[in-house]
């Protein structure tokens, strides 16, 4: 399980920052995930990518009741970027900015199943079975979460 856990951890962390805005706070999570499957692996029949994500989910909404919403968001990595000039550095920023404010406003029910589709690249139903929902509820979710996306971002001058 450790080799498999240790090839999932990129995707698992791709998740984790996406349910929370933060790099910070998702490296917590992550390593919150993983001390849980590590203390409480899946049975044998799950697979454990599934397993992974829900254990990461239900970790960060017990967080999110916590501490209701963390506001601040830092982006890391447009600094980490070479190679660019300034100016494309400083326009690729602002953009990932606005789209990650745009997905911090959705509710937490579409900006996982949208993390879940768009950003991990799972399908419909493997989405649905890692959040334990219908796959007609995951479809719903992700179409209202694109339009918000869109608007969100018409809005602020991302998409024209």
């Amino acid at each position: 399980m450790t080799t498999e856990l240790t090839l999932l951890l990129p995707a698992l962390r791709r998740f984790a920052y996406s349910l929370t805005g933060n790099m910070a706070d998702a490296d917590d999570l992550l390593q919150s995930t993983v001390v849980k499957l590590l203390d409480s692996p899946p049975a044998a029949d799950v697979p454990l990518l599934q397993w992974s994500f829900r254990v990461c989910r239900n970790l960060w909404i017990d967080d999110y009741r916590a501490k209701k919403v963390r506001q601040h968001t830092a982006l890391d990595e447009a600094a980490e970027l070479s190679g660019e000039d300034g100016e494309q550095v400083a326009i690729n920023e602002i953009t990932l900015t606005e789209v990650n404010q745009a997905m911090n406003n959705l509710p937490g029910e579409q900006r996982e199943v949208l993390s879940l589709v768009a950003v991990q690249g799972m399908s419909y139903s493997e989405a649905a079975g890692v959040l334990a929902i219908p796959q007609g509820t995951i479809m719903s979710r992700l179409a209202r979460a694109r339009v918000a996306m869109v608007d969100a971002l018409k809005y602020s001058g991302v998409l024209a």
